[in-house]
């Protein structure tokens, strides 16, 4: 089995007892789950292979779902839910990047989102969100607005009737929504935004053709197309026109876990590549005599420590009642989602030939590193670019009369 070179480097001074145990189960459970299918849903079609139901369900029956949540919508009732949840996000995009976005999406974003609503709603909807009875999404972006979420830029709109709503709009890029039994979207109300609860089986509500991407390939992505769809006043979710706040305080928090799997998919492919330095002799002597990769892999040493701590020094910040944990949510995101795409590269030039390869023809064994380098790109995209994380840093420093 690969040698953990986080647990030899990282000494984890700042995590609770009950953190640790959380680590040490979702590990197990993604070395059981996840790991032996980890390269089929790496080279998936995500048209004809489609969502993994198979896996999401092994999850639900371990629990996994029930650990961002407090104990009255069935969840574990954690002391710090929002570090336990970046620390499972991690565990699990160390075996496979698109299983993490899948719990992503559906807790962090999904099933935060939910719990801020009603307690009617939170039974009907988020209880069945953590036992994994229905899958969970999340539909801020479109085809013309993702990072800029501002009233004029969604064009999605939700306009009131007798009976209450009517939505009409197209999401794009929307993560679980094949398989959904509810969304969370997002829509203009005259001039401000709401988020709306809605059943994938409401009339007027239709799935695109899933995406084609690069990586992620079982993170199964299509449109949302909403038709006259016509929703009852008990599927606002908070206040009308009190969407654009739950939705950033949404996100803050995924941009934790998407820290933090990045921190995942660095670790994968530190840890592999760490192995193969040792081992593959050139000239004479292992690779990792050459002080070349003994310097490189000594910062990206530090790296990985610096993104872990900022990970959860983020999601603590959430958990003691802060909404908005910045400028550390942004860190996280920018350091762990950078590294994740840097260490991968390095891989696949450390292994040369084999780094590149998705399939050896001599044996068909898989490339040891070619699905992390495709899959952590995305990191440095979604639920706000890193451009974003930057101007969000950049308002910290500066201040918002300075950077707008």
């Amino acid at each position: 089995m690969l040698e953990r070179i986080g647990d030899r480097l990282y000494h984890d001074t700042i995590a609770t007892p009950e953190l640790i145990k959380v680590r040490t189960r979702v590990r197990e459970m993604a070395e059981s789950i996840v790991a032996p299918v980890a390269s089929r849903l790496a080279t998936q079609d995500e048209r004809t292979d489609g969502f993994p139901r198979e896996v999401f369900a092994a999850l639900a029956e371990a629990g996994l779902y029930r650990i961002p949540f407090p104990k009255d919508v069935g969840g574990e009732g954690l002391d710090n839910p929002a570090a336990a949840t970046a620390i499972a996000v991690e565990e699990l995009a160390y075996y496979s990047n698109s299983v993490a976005a899948i719990f992503d999406v559906h807790c962090i974003l999904a099933g935060n989102a939910l719990n801020q609503g009603t307690d009617a709603q939170g039974n009907k909807w988020l209880s069945r969100i953590v036992n994994g009875e229905i899958v969970g999404a999340f539909a801020t972006s479109e085809p013309g607005a993702s990072s800029d979420l501002s009233a004029t830029a969604v064009a999605t709109t939700a306009i009131k009737t007798g009976k209450g709503w009517v939505l009409n709009g197209r999401k794009r890029w929307i993560t679980n929504s094949v398989a959904a039994g509810v969304i969370t979207v997002l829509a203009t109300t005259g001039d401000r935004l709401t988020l709306f609860i809605v059943p994938t089986d409401a009339p007027g509500v239709s799935i695109g053709t899933p995406d084609r991407k690069m990586g992620n390939r079982a993170q199964i992505t299509a449109d949302v197309i909403l038709d006259s769809v016509q929703l009852s006043e008990e599927l606002v979710l908070g206040e009308p026109g009190g969407g654009l706040k739950i939705a950033l305080q949404t996100l803050t928090y995924g941009r934790i876990g998407i820290g933090a799997a990045g921190t995942g998919m660095a670790q994968a492919a530190f840890d592999k590549t760490a192995a193969h330095l040792a081992t593959r002799e050139a000239f004479g002597s292992p690779l990792a005599s050459k002080q070349h990769w003994q310097f490189k892999w000594a910062r990206h040493a530090v790296a990985l420590e610096n993104a872990r701590t900022l990970y959860l020094k983020a999601a603590f910040r959430l958990d003691s009642g802060i909404s908005f944990p910045e400028p550390e949510a942004a860190m996280a995101k920018l350091i762990g989602t950078e590294l994740a795409c840097d260490i991968a590269r390095d891989a696949v030039q450390a292994f040369g030939g084999l780094g590149f390869a998705s399939q050896l023809g001599a044996d068909d064994s898989e490339g040891p590193v070619e699905a992390i380098y495709r899959d952590s790109k995305i990191g440095e995209i979604y639920e706000g670019a890193n451009e974003i994380q930057q101007w969000v840093i950049a308002r910290q420093i500066f201040g918002r009369e300075t950077t707008g």
